[in-house]
């Protein structure tokens, strides 16, 4: 078994993303004057660019790695909705899971840029919960997707998508058929992820989640939490990302503790996502705890030097992760089993 072997198997994965996908909008113009109307600059539009945000960055991530990528999820039949479509679509990835409700507002967050400056941001968007018959209508379509799924991961925004109930049965239906669960939680579900196979919270939330203040840069408090942690949610596995401080990851009766890699930090926009994607395909493939983190934790890196929200580029890390020794296992998990 070889890494060259884990990177060509990432393109025999199909990896289900259920969670709050989003639109992002940017508007670039230049301001020459200030508006009669009001103390506020104008700005003379030169160019328009939407973009996948939220679930849909982890959908090109997981792309971007060669994997088939399927989402999950509610929007709206507004004209926002039509736009994220045909970004799906434009990109090469399936509507497939995509729900419309009319009752539905798409989430579209508008960056008006006025030269290298960022103007103001609209954002249009709701957190209410979905209804009962949209979470119904997830949860089947889930449950539809997940047989043909090697992992399922959990995007949560808090945009309402995703609640206690649609997790509870999501995740009890991928346990049933032994598919793997990867989470990447915000606050208000934080607790509702119980039995998931790997919960990726970052520091900020892992405090906020469980409600603690600890010494992280104490290794016997930090491993306390995190088994807190564990216990509370009854996880099998926890990454917890670190910033600077690098991820730890407790899985499978193993705990390492990894630090970041010195990189010229040029944009954290966007890196959870990315480490998302990376362990969510590595657990599919069932590599060890170790390599899990240390190829995610690479991959994060790799995309904070890079300017906006962006992709990993699967060869740039293949290559950085040539670089080291991996404890890789005798044969891979097949898709399916």
């Amino acid at each position: 078994m070889t890494l060259h072997h884990v990177f060509d198997s990432f393109n025999s994965l199909r990896v289900l993303v259920v969670g709050d996908v989003m639109l992002d909008s940017y508007v670039w113009g230049k301001v020459e004057r200030i508006s009669p109307e009001a103390p506020v600059p104008v700005v003379n539009v030169d160019r328009r660019e939407y973009r996948l945000g939220g679930a849909g960055n982890v959908l090109l991530n997981v792309q971007a790695l060669g994997a088939e990528a399927c989402l999950c999820t509610v929007i709206g039949t507004d004209g926002p909705g039509d736009l994220l479509e045909s970004q799906l679509t434009e990109r090469g990835l399936s509507c497939e899971g995509v729900l419309r409700s009319p009752a539905r507002m798409t989430t579209i967050k508008e960056r008006i840029i006025a030269g290298s400056q960022q103007v103001v941001r609209i954002d249009t968007e709701t957190d209410r919960p979905i209804s009962d018959q949209e979470r119904a209508q997830l949860v089947a379509k889930a449950k539809e997707l997940i047989p043909t799924c090697q992992v399922v991961i959990f995007e949560d925004y808090d945009k309402g998508v995703l609640s206690p109930e649609a997790i509870a049965e999501i995740t009890a239906f991928a346990n049933a058929h032994q598919v793997p669960t990867v989470v990447d939680p915000k606050k208000r579900n934080f607790l509702a992820y119980q039995h998931t196979t790997l919960f990726k919270p970052n520091l900020k939330e892992l405090r906020e989640g469980l409600k603690v203040d600890f010494d992280v840069d104490k290794p016997e408090e930090l491993r306390a939490v995190v088994q807190q942690l564990k216990d509370t949610l009854r996880v099998s596995g926890a990454l917890i990302t670190l910033s600077e401080r690098g991820v730890l990851i407790d899985l499978d009766g193993e705990v390492h503790h990894l630090p970041a890699h010195i990189r010229r930090i040029a944009d954290v926009s966007g890196a959870g996502d990315t480490v998302i994607s990376i362990a969510a395909c590595c657990v599919a493939l069932g590599l060890p705890p170790r390599t899990i983190a240390g190829i995610a934790n690479l991959g994060g890196g790799l995309v904070c030097e890079r300017v906006g929200v962006v992709p990993i580029d699967k060869e740039q890390l293949k290559a950085e992760a040539l670089k080291e020794p991996w404890e890789l296992p005798d044969r891979l998990r097949p898709p399916g089993s």
